[in-house]
Formats: C-alpha cells, structure tokens, sequence
C-alpha cells in the first residue's frame, strides 16, 4: 500500500496546495477503485476495501483529482474549493 497522507484521517478532510479540500465518504464508498485507476497518485484501496487520500495528491494534476472523484460510481470523493463550495459533486 501506498504511504497515506493522514494516517489518522486517511479518508480526509485534506486540504490540497492549490486551496481544495478532499476527502472521501467511507459510508457511501463500495470499494469500486475507479479512483485509484484514474489517479493512482491520489487515491488508494485500505485494508477495508475503501478509498484513501494518499501523499501523492499533493503533486498529482487538478484534473486528474477531479477526474478520480468523477469516476466514482456513488460520489463518495468531495472536493471542495478553497472558500468551501462543492466542486463536486454539486
């Protein structure tokens, strides 16, 4: 596994150096690891079959984090912007 960003809130909130914050709703997260297909840098499975934020979102491409929490068959991935309104999902 993938070293975590936060290993006490690995699901988020984080908040990104471009002002967003991420983070993941592990009660709607089915473990479908479409975000970790579209951004291995940013997400990762845990051991309980749910998506984790991992260090590598700090560097990876807005879009592709976008992109990763898009892909997500129930929107458990939310990011906001840096004044607090949903990017997604809106």
């Amino acid at each position: 596994m993938v070293d975590l960003l936060d290993k006490k809130k690995p699901s988020g909130p984080i908040k990104l150096k471009n002002g967003w914050t991420v983070e993941v709703d592990r009660q709607a997260c089915i473990g479908a690891a479409t975000c970790v297909a579209i951004a291995p840098d940013s997400y990762d499975l845990d051991d309980e079959a749910k998506a984790v934020i991992i260090d590598g979102i700090q560097t990876d491409t807005d879009q592709r984090i976008l992109d990763g929490a898009k892909s997500c068959p129930v929107d458990a991935i939310i990011i906001k912007d840096q004044d607090g309104k949903r990017i997604y999902p809106k």
